[in-house]
């Protein structure tokens, strides 16, 4: 009674006092430290019970595979799952879903799925386990196949397991996907409840359909702080700068109290919108409401004041933090002096990054653009010596879409995909059309000491636009093309794509690392600030 109402500490003493003690009696006090989140007091109690002569049951052993998810590592979980084996319970569909379920906790799927085949007897718990895991690995395709797999044979999915498959769409910008499955889910009869409108939600926003996740938010019978948070997150990815304001101030009428990542998120959404003097006032707002600012606010703080242009006010804002500055509020600041192309104060930024952190390869890229738009070419080149020096390597830039239930993946020059020629033309073709109508290429995002001709050639042979000619040669007109990237979009794709939606009379989405672009009719919703 004490462990199931949170009361441990009475618990414990209520067994301390007891004369007498059954296997049932150490269970129930595992099971409470566990539920209560004090897994490792569940663990040491274990070799007490072992060496008393007390043999574990099913219930013991579920208790304490909880209990060893909570350990910085999967140590005490292998241990455990030895003695599972020793007393036989390792074909237990209770207890092998509880221990599926710690590999998968820990990202160890290839354990996870071994167990999983093995169990002779698999349920709903055991399934939804291995798909959670592979779901919060990022793996979505393999999460996907499990959910198919699971319906033929036998199981009917739970709101757990529409939960996972739609942070796994999330995840991999799976819009249609995860239509269709909420499709599936309606047709089953499943009830919309909180957290799993709150995924269906996040999906949404994530995979590119903004005007989805508002209506799902609109539909949603409670919604709780999450919610909110999560349609803030979707207002601050798709560039909703005014929107994202406008709900949480609707947030704080109704008396939702924000927390960190509420204020995060609409910290997030003034960076990207441009909104200077609306996020330092919600920075200042966060003393009222007690919410202690993490790094990340203060990263986002050093984003928005470093996107305004205003370099210095921005690093004089680092200096008086009373946090030590970590890698990533460095690397905010660089991010900034490269877009405004402030060499001097990106080289002291990118010092401090690399002190702090000296494999990330993203600051040495981002010192190395800058000096290259500069045209100091030598100290560019001294970057790029020290990067192979060091081991440092740039992650290649691509650019994906999805059709029809295939992923095409394009990089710059490709010529691997079997319809190369088809889309170079294409692309030929599209280029003649909006340099007529004014599109003219920005050389100076080729950061190359070549000449002008081939830097314009180089410009016509980025992943995005390669990724955008195939889906203009494989959609039909009129429909809505999704490009992913995995790095920032290129300022010249950026221009040329706005020409292009309105010379095709296409929207086009692009989403890259930082957020959505919205391109229709010659305009980006980003309003060209990102």
């Amino acid at each position: 009674m004490y462990s199931k109402c949170g009361s441990v500490d009475d618990a414990r003493k209520t067994f301390d006092e007891m004369s007498k003690k059954s296997m049932v009696t150490w269970t129930a006090l595992i099971s409470g430290y566990s539920q209560n989140d004090r897994g490792e007091e569940a663990l040491a109690l274990f070799p007490q019970m072992i060496e008393l002569g007390l043999e574990p049951n099913q219930f013991t052993f579920a208790s304490l595979l909880k209990a060893s998810g909570s350990a910085g590592t999967d140590k005490p979980g292998r241990q455990i799952h030895a003695f599972v084996v020793r007393y036989g319970y390792d074909l237990n569909v209770f207890v092998g879903s509880s221990l599926l379920d710690m590999y998968a906790r820990f990202g160890k799927m290839k354990e996870a799925q071994l167990v999983f085949d093995k169990m002779v007897s698999k349920n709903e718990v055991s399934w939804n386990a291995l798909i959670a895991g592979h779901a919060r690995k990022g793996e979505g395709e393999e999460a996907l196949k499990l959910f198919w797999r699971m319906q033929r044979e036998g199981f009917k999915p739970t709101h757990y397991t529409y939960s996972s498959i739609f942070s796994a769409c999330a995840s991999n910008g799976a819009l249609e996907q995860g239509k269709w499955i909420h499709a599936h889910m309606i047709k089953s009869g499943e009830e919309l409840i909180a957290f799993l409108g709150n995924t269906l939600l996040d999906m949404y926003a994530s995979a590119g359909s903004i005007e989805d996740a508002r209506k799902v938010f609109d539909r949603l019978k409670k919604k709780d702080v999450v919610s909110w948070n999560s349609m803030l997150t979707g207002c601050a990815q798709h560039g909703l700068a005014k929107e994202a304001t406008k709900r949480f101030e609707e947030m704080l009428k109704i008396g939702i109290l924000p927390n960190d990542i509420s204020f995060l998120c609409v910290l997030t959404a003034c960076s990207h919108g441009g909104l200077l003097n609306e996020g330092q006032y919600y920075f200042e707002l966060m003393k009222k409401y007690k919410v202690e600012p993490q790094v990340e606010h203060y990263v986002t703080m050093v984003d928005l004041l470093g996107r305004a242009g205003l370099l210095n006010q921005a690093e004089s804002f680092i200096k008086s933090m009373p946090i030590e500055p970590t890698a990533a509020i460095w690397g905010a600041l660089l991010g900034a002096c490269r877009m405004h192309r402030n060499i001097e104060l990106g080289t002291y930024a990118a010092k401090r990054v690399f002190e702090l952190d000296p494999v990330d390869s993203g600051p040495p890229v981002l010192l190395y653009n800058i000096y290259a738009s500069g045209g100091r070419w030598s100290d560019a080149a001294r970057v790029r010596k020290t990067m192979k020096q060091s081991g440092v390597k740039k992650e290649p830039a691509c650019s994906w879409v999805e059709i029809q239930n295939a992923v095409h993946v394009f990089v710059a020059d490709d010529d691997a995909h079997p319809q190369s020629k088809e889309i170079l033309k294409m692309w030929e073709k599209i280029s003649r059309r909006i340099k007529e109508v004014g599109y003219v290429p920005d050389t100076s995002h080729v950061l190359s000491s070549i000449d002008q001709q081939e830097r314009e050639a180089k410009l016509q042979s980025h992943s995005e636009k390669l990724a955008l000619a195939f889906a203009l040669l494989n959609t039909q007109p009129g429909s809505t093309i999704q490009i992913k990237k995995n790095i920032r979009i290129c300022g010249d794709c950026h221009s040329a794509i706005k020409f292009v939606s309105k010379v095709m009379e296409r929207e086009i989405i692009v989403r890259d690392t930082n957020r959505f672009h919205h391109f229709s009719d010659g305009s980006c919703s980003c309003g060209d600030y990102w």
